[in-house]
């Protein structure tokens, strides 16, 4: 039977204006200018509304090439639904206003059997913006291609689970018609968000924090998910895809296909300069061979 997650954020986070939001993720992927590479296998891209991150999402979509990809795994994290583990869709269908997206159900079984998962109620799924904001462009970039998805909900997991789905879902990487989309924003600054870490050396308040991103991004880019949980032990960065983050890293690390992470692309909605202020900074990466 067929269910469908409705695209519950569009007409608020961004356009359900079909031919609108075609122009504008296309003005955004023109924008970015990239070349699409058979060599990247898997992004992180913001998940804020498109008037705040359409922007920089397009840094990492736009890397794309369709051709030989027939599967995409979505990594969000969860906004407003706790859990320990990580969760699976019930859906069938992930709809969005340019096209939907069949979620592929042979792989959610596969997953479902390791007993590790545990199922989201559809009332979550739809809530959740965090895999939303992402179909557009997944819906955008592989229009005319057969390609499925498979959601899967990031909880608050231990370092120790982290690694054991890192470990799980290490397979899917080595084949590859399979591309990942890891869902995660950066820091979010301000005393809304509870977190005003602010180095003076760094001159004003948007360079700290830029500095602090940064050092994140750097050591994403080692590919060593300890180093990032080191770093967020030390710094409490909100960055709120953190978990989705680690377990692709473990997933990396636990890969016979070796993949490098690169980040293209980097800004704040806004900069701030004094406590009163408040920011998200939105960042993205292509997750590329190594060859």
């Amino acid at each position: 039977m067929a269910t469908v997650r409705r695209a519950t954020h569009a007409g608020s986070w961004y356009t359900n204006n079909a031919s609108r939001l075609e122009e504008e993720l296309d003005g955004w992927l023109r924008a970015a200018g990239l070349t699409k590479s058979a060599d990247v296998r898997g992004v992180i891209a913001p998940h804020a509304g498109y008037s705040y991150s359409g922007r920089s999402a397009a840094f990492a979509f736009g890397n794309i090439d369709p051709a030989n990809i027939s599967r995409v795994f979505l990594l969000g994290p969860s906004h407003h639904y706790y859990t320990p583990k990580c969760a699976l869709t019930r859906a069938t269908t992930y709809s969005t206003p340019i096209g939907d997206l069949p979620v592929d159900q042979e792989v959610i079984e596969e997953l479902k059997a390791t007993a590790k998962f545990e199922m989201m109620d559809m009332r979550v799924d739809e809530a959740e913006h965090s895999m939303e904001m992402h179909l557009p462009y997944l819906a955008k970039v592989f229009k005319g291609y057969d390609v499925k998805v498979v959601p899967i909900l990031v909880g608050a997991l231990s370092s120790e689970t982290e690694a054991m789905y890192g470990r799980l879902l290490a397979k899917y990487i080595n084949d590859p018609r399979n591309f990942f989309s890891v869902s995660s924003d950066f820091c979010h600054w301000g005393s809304r968000f509870s977190y005003t870490y602010y180095d003076k050396k760094h001159g004003q308040i948007h360079k700290s924090i830029e500095a602090l991103d940064r050092m994140g991004m750097e050591i994403i880019e080692t590919g060593d998910p300890d180093s990032f949980k080191q770093y967020l032990q030390e710094y409490e960065n909100t960055i709120c895809g953190r978990h989705p983050i680690s377990v692709f890293l473990h997933m990396l690390k636990n890969s016979s296909t070796k993949i490098k992470i690169g980040f293209l692309h980097y800004e704040q909605s806004s900069q701030c300069k004094t406590f009163r202020d408040s920011s998200v900074s939105y960042a993205s990466a292509a997750a590329k061979l190594d060859n």
